[in-house]
């Protein structure tokens, strides 16, 4: 725990990740890749180049998820602030909170704005956005966490009026029971005056779904296959990432986004750093990624399961994308 200011309004930072990463990095590649169907965990897509990457990927024309989100926010975050009453904003993968810059505008606009609790895996991400938070709004007290937000939830400060916030669609990459698991412990955070408000990737032509993990300019693809470069780099593997092609597709039968990898020869990789040896078949995928999308319907059945109920939903101007405000059921 560290304590960066001893006045009010304070900044407060708190981390919970172990000491090692590599670790567990090492046991999540192997147990994935020992799988019948292969697969890697996204949470590796993002070493500094794959967040560079990711950054060039939402700036992609045919990527209009971060813009229809920003849109919706910028628009609705004034009736957001108002309904919910919120003076505490807490945001899971907070990021640099470039997106919810629009709702702590609007909740410092009621003169309501209290605390902003800033949730990500990088304490240099939680730092840097504490210090300009509290620059741009000098009456902030900021308390960061720093930790995975599936595992460390448990450590969430109490607080009071609180609006919980998941964006950017990353509910989707969480599979059915994970989803629900998620959104349940979420609840049993929530207080009765608390609210969430989640951003999902809605239903729509499998044609604008499918070019936005296709974009003409290959960013995805080049993102997609970083995972690879990033468990060289961590694990001493020799994944020859140029062999393997980038697949995205639409699954109606799931609603969702698949993301693979497909070996174009049959390769042998050695993985030091998890002790494996992994065989892949010409044309064996490996998952790197689901990305579910919705409608208002199913995101209300997932959170019924949850103990939650569905209060409001807002979309941008096409329906491309959703805002969901939950409460606690």
């Amino acid at each position: 725990m560290r304590f960066q200011s001893q006045t009010e309004p304070y900044v407060q930072i708190d981390s919970y990740l172990e000491g090692n990463a590599l670790a567990s990095m090492a046991a999540d590649v192997r147990e994935g890749l020992s799988r019948d169907f292969k697969e890697l965990s996204p949470k590796y897509f993002y070493d500094a180049r794959g967040s560079e990457l990711f950054e060039l990927i939402t700036e992609q024309p045919e990527y209009y998820q971060t813009r229809s989100e920003r849109s919706i926010l910028n628009r609705r975050a004034p009736e957001i602030a108002e309904i919910t009453g919120a003076e505490e904003l807490v945001e899971l993968g907070s990021g640099s909170a470039s997106k919810t810059r629009a709702l702590l505008f609007a909740m410092a606009g009621r003169g309501a704005l209290r605390r902003y609790v800033p949730v990500d895996v990088s304490d240099t991400v939680v730092e840097r956005c504490a210090q300009e938070l509290t620059e741009q709004f000098p009456d902030l007290s900021v308390h960061g966490l720093v930790g995975d937000f599936s595992r460390h939830l448990i450590h969430m400060p109490e607080g009071e009026k609180r609006l919980f916030a998941f964006l950017g669609g990353t509910i989707g990459n969480l599979y059915p029971p994970e989803r629900i698991a998620f959104l349940a412990s979420i609840a049993d955070l929530m207080a009765a005056d608390d609210a969430l408000l989640l951003g999902i990737d809605l239903v729509k032509d499998t044609r604008v779904i499918e070019a936005a993990y296709n974009d003409a300019a290959g960013v995805t693809r080049d993102f997609n296959r970083n995972i690879l470069h990033a468990i060289n780099l961590s694990l001493g593997a020799d994944f020859q990432a140029e062999y393997f092609d980038h697949v995205a597709f639409f699954d109606r039968e799931q609603s969702r986004i698949e993301m693979r990898l497909r070996a174009q020869r049959p390769q042998t990789v050695q993985i030091p750093g998890a002790e494996v040896t992994v065989e892949f078949a010409q044309g064996e995928e490996v998952r790197t990624e689901i990305s579910t999308k919705f409608t208002a319907e199913s995101l209300g059945a997932d959170l019924d399961a949850a103990g939650m109920r569905l209060d409001r939903f807002f979309t941008d101007d096409g329906g491309l994308f959703g805002l969901a405000l939950a409460r606690p059921a």
